[in-house]
């Protein structure tokens, strides 16, 4: 199993950044396709990021492309989401997930919450107006 622990999340104003950390243990993520989602009050769980195994391959939601980043250092078992030009409209918890065969159906499927096993805790984020 994938332990995964998010940590980063804050109160930041519109405009502001934060990025986002994801340490995974127990098992090395280097063939894992990892992602980030998020869920806002009242709302489903959304894709936010993913990349695959070496982070050779991307995939982001509309909502996010161009503000966010989805980066992965495999040497430090961790998963990064770099978030410049925050909204208040990005105000969730924030969550990581990893998997050994997310997208291997189709990478338009690393947005499906149901390819992933592992999750974390979730980190919130805040972002005032």
């Amino acid at each position: 199993q994938v332990q995964l622990v998010e940590s980063g999340g804050g109160l930041v104003q519109a405009g502001g950044s934060l990025r986002l950390s994801c340490a995974a243990s127990r098992r090395a993520i280097s063939t894992y396709t990892m992602a980030w989602f998020r869920q806002a009050p009242g709302k489903e769980r959304e894709f936010v990021a993913a990349n695959n195994w070496n982070g050779g391959r991307t995939s982001y939601a509309d909502s996010v492309k161009g503000r966010f980043t989805i980066s992965r250092d495999n040497a430090k078992n961790t998963v990064y989401l770099q978030m410049n030009s925050l909204k208040p409209d990005d105000t969730a918890v924030y969550y990581c997930a990893a998997d050994l065969t997310a997208g291997i159906r189709g990478w338009d499927r690393v947005g499906v919450t149901d390819e992933y096993d592992y999750w974390g805790q979730g980190t919130q984020v805040t972002v005032s107006s």
